[in-house]
């Protein structure tokens, strides 16, 4: 396994660290979008009264609580990634996560406006 890990070594060299930083700047902005979701998620299950359809604040909160944990492994999936890239003198790597995630808020917004639409036309 030694010999693996030192091979694999061989063609790694230091990036600028200008990149190194702006990746990891990228990293963290995963990481806050992913406490953001996790804190709307909490918000959601503590703040918010039930909604007009029972049980439907657990099933967003769960979804955010999904989303966060999902956006940020694959924040830490990307850094990883891109940082194996830089060293190895690669191209950055294309990842799908920006979609994935696109598509999980947008269905969360499509569940919040049928929520909202639902409250209306009950009142």
């Amino acid at each position: 396994m030694y010999d693996v890990l030192v091979a694999d070594r061989a063609d790694e060299h230091e990036p600028d660290y200008r990149f190194t930083f702006a990746n990891e700047r990228t990293f963290l902005a995963w990481q806050r979008t992913a406490l953001g979701l996790l804190a709307a998620a909490v918000a959601l299950v503590q703040l918010v009264p039930e909604l007009a359809i029972p049980g439907a604040r657990r099933v967003l909160a769960v979804g955010l609580a999904v989303l966060a944990i999902l956006t940020s492994g694959m924040g830490l999936l990307r850094w990883r990634q891109a940082d194996d890239a830089m060293r190895h003198g690669r191209p950055l790597p294309r990842h799908p996560s920006p979609t994935y995630l696109a598509i999980g808020l947008t269905l969360v917004a499509i569940i919040a406006l049928g929520l909202v639409i639902a409250k209306a036309v009950m009142h």
